[in-house]
């Protein structure tokens, strides 16, 4: 019989920087997908599968169509698939779930495979910090605030916040894709105050954008899931291991130098 592994990635960011290069990096996703539904239990999308996402009454953004099938396909085949909300996705609402049958999270969960406890989210907004974010994320999840972005024509909607993407993007791209040390790392701090009244064996966050391997104390490891603009990185769960790996040219493999 065959085992059955829980796979789970993170960071897509299908719509950037163009629609030539989104479209080969959503190609290899769906690649990815057709290697390990053969043995999946469950696969998680933990954040930030689209780089924007709004879902209007009667609209939802053009492209990603391949995607979107391959997920509906495997969900009718009994596997579960997971989506998270993350900061670029956030308004992800009820198309999803609906249509291609996804499970829909919007805050870290805690699972349990093979005896062992994960604590699993996107982690925009967790650890010391950061305090800026903290206060938009709660701007855009008012329901006043989507109700007045609803109000714009979709194009005008939607090339507003590419803009802002964009430009947010710019500002932090050299810091985001600088590891100094675990103690410059937000989600570490978060993990090492968690697992102080938590009985957690992983922690697995994505929006880094780093593929990351942080020991927490004994026994207990932060591994960020990266990101598949560079990286193509994914975490694998099986009965004895819970690896960071990557999936380049069409074969799985062990990502040999996670930072941390």
């Amino acid at each position: 019989m065959t085992t059955k592994n829980i796979y789970l990635a993170s960071d897509f960011h299908l719509g950037i920087p163009d629609e030539k290069t989104s479209l080969l990096r959503e190609k290899e996703i769906i690649s990815w997908l057709n290697e390990i539904e053969n043995d999946a239990e469950e696969i998680y999308l933990v954040g930030d599968i689209f780089d924007f996402w709004f879902e209007y009454k009667r609209v939802v953004p053009r492209g990603f169509v391949r995607l979107q099938g391959k997920i509906a396909s495997i969900t009718d085949k009994g596997i579960p698939v997971h989506v998270f909300t993350g900061n670029h996705d956030m308004w992800i609402f009820d198309y999803l779930p609906k249509e291609l049958g996804v499970k829909l999270h919007r805050k870290p969960i805690e699972k349990t495979f093979f005896g062992k406890k994960y604590l699993i989210g996107h982690g925009d907004g967790l650890g010391p910090g950061d305090k800026s974010y903290k206060f938009l994320k709660i701007i855009f999840q008012n329901s006043i605030c989507k109700w007045l972005f609803a109000r714009l024509h979709p194009n005008l909607g939607i090339w507003l916040a590419q803009k802002s993407s964009t430009s947010s993007r710019n500002i932090n791209a050299n810091e985001d894709a600088l590891f100094k040390s675990k103690e410059h790392e937000l989600l570490y701090h978060f993990c090492k105050e968690h697992a102080k009244n938590n009985n957690c064996d992983y922690y697995i966050f994505g929006h880094r954008h780093l593929p990351l391997k942080i020991n927490i104390k004994d026994g207990v490891e932060y591994l960020n899931l990266g990101e598949w603009l560079s990286y193509n990185t994914f975490v694998k769960i099986t009965p004895d291991n819970t690896t960071l790996m990557q999936y380049k040219n069409g074969s799985m493999k062990v990502f040999e130098n996670p930072l941390g």
